[in-house]
């Protein structure tokens, strides 16, 4: 019988396995990503049989094609991370003009590190920024109970900060200073860290 639907976990452990290796590591599996992140896909899958993680083409398309996210995109026979790299790559995005307001979700325990510094890319390249309060709000639950800071892009980007905006529609700059930020006003009462 052909396995028509696939096994979500399954599913998971590709997707999770193609971001570490096309965002952070890919030479741990002696994979060599060109100047903008792309790889050939046949290169790929061999380079991961070669090191004990085995996945077909079939498979791949479906991670990709199925990722609510779009966290990678293909051409052709060719694979990148769509964003998030902490390798050096240039994705080739061209400047783009930001809505009035983008949104960050972070937690709680940030604010104070935000309000001194603004919002930093961390291990990233830049900082990512979503055009509406849901998702920023998801991306904050990541960490704990979410807090939504709307940042002033029409601002910034008069200022003459660049944005990009990566194929998923996520908003990428390199630093927000904490003019820009709109923390909320009451200072929530820290629950001991």
């Amino acid at each position: 019988m052909h396995q028509s639907h696939h096994d979500d976990g399954r599913t998971v452990r590709v997707s999770k396995y193609l971001s570490k290796h096309l965002r952070h590591q890919p030479d741990r599996i002696g994979l060599t990503l060109d100047e903008a992140g792309w790889v050939e896909i046949d290169t790929l899958i061999a380079a991961a049989a070669a090191h004990g993680f085995r996945f077909t083409r079939e498979e791949l398309d479906h991670v990709v094609a199925t990722n609510d996210k779009r966290r990678f995109a293909i051409e052709g026979n060719r694979i990148r991370a769509s964003q998030g790299h902490s390798v050096d790559v240039d994705l080739g995005l061209a400047p783009a003009t930001p809505p009035a307001y983008l949104y960050h979700g972070t937690v709680a325990r940030h604010l104070d590190a935000i309000r001194a510094e603004g919002l930093r890319p961390m291990n990233r390249h830049d900082v990512h920024l979503s055009k509406d309060r849901e998702t920023a709000t998801r991306v904050g639950a990541r960490r704990g109970r979410p807090v939504v800071l709307p940042v002033d892009a029409g601002a910034m980007h008069r200022d003459g900060h660049v944005f990009h905006v990566s194929a998923n529609g996520v908003w990428l700059t390199r630093h927000v200073p904490p003019r820009y930020v709109r923390f909320p006003l009451t200072p929530s009462p820290s629950a001991g860290g």
